[in-house]
């Protein structure tokens, strides 16, 4: 399989692909799609333990403010293989900093078409507050115990700032 074969979307920002790196409750294991090789590698093991609370992943064909795709964190009833790519649609943004820059976490559902049990979530308000507080968490510590390594969580913004997000990134991807 080739990343780069796979489109950003078939209408962004409003309905984009999200290839999934981390399925949900994982094993605490960071992978990293290659782009060369065209296969998930391992990036590192996080040292806190924690598992990711969502499926995490990327949109292909982007590039965001730290020079990697836009990332993406997929909430599922189910987990996601890694690898596997899903039609997703956002719900909002976990901004947020660390050692290499800013580093800003859509957060979306798959689209109403592949998964109608998410269909009545349309926003980050409808989201379980304790599931909010799951993944904030997660990015709050989950690089605590990595020499160099940081992170601060700035808060939560709503589905017009991971529109844009969307759309700044397809733009740099194509310059």
């Amino acid at each position: 399989m080739s990343f780069a074969n796979v489109p950003a979307g078939k209408d962004l920002p409003q309905d984009f692909n999200v290839i999934i790196e981390i399925p949900a409750q994982s094993d605490p294991v960071k992978y990293e799609a290659d782009k060369d090789l065209g296969l998930l590698v391992v990036d590192r093991f996080v040292g806190t333990g924690m598992r990711y609370p969502v499926n995490y992943g990327f949109i292909p064909q982007t590039l965001s403010g730290d020079g990697d795709p836009v990332d993406v964190l997929v909430i599922t009833p189910f987990p996601l293989l890694a690898g596997s790519v899903v039609r997703s649609r956002a719900l909002g943004m976990l901004q947020m900093t660390d050692e290499s820059g800013v580093d800003a976490k859509l957060i979306a559902v798959p689209h109403d078409k592949v998964c109608p049990m998410t269909a009545n979530i349309k926003s980050l308000e409808d989201v379980p507050a304790y599931l909010m507080d799951q993944i904030k968490h997660f990015f709050e510590n989950y690089k605590a115990l990595e020499k160099g390594k940081w992170v601060k969580v700035e808060g939560w913004v709503g589905i017009e700032a991971a529109h844009k997000e969307i759309t700044d990134g397809v733009a740099n991807f194509k310059k």
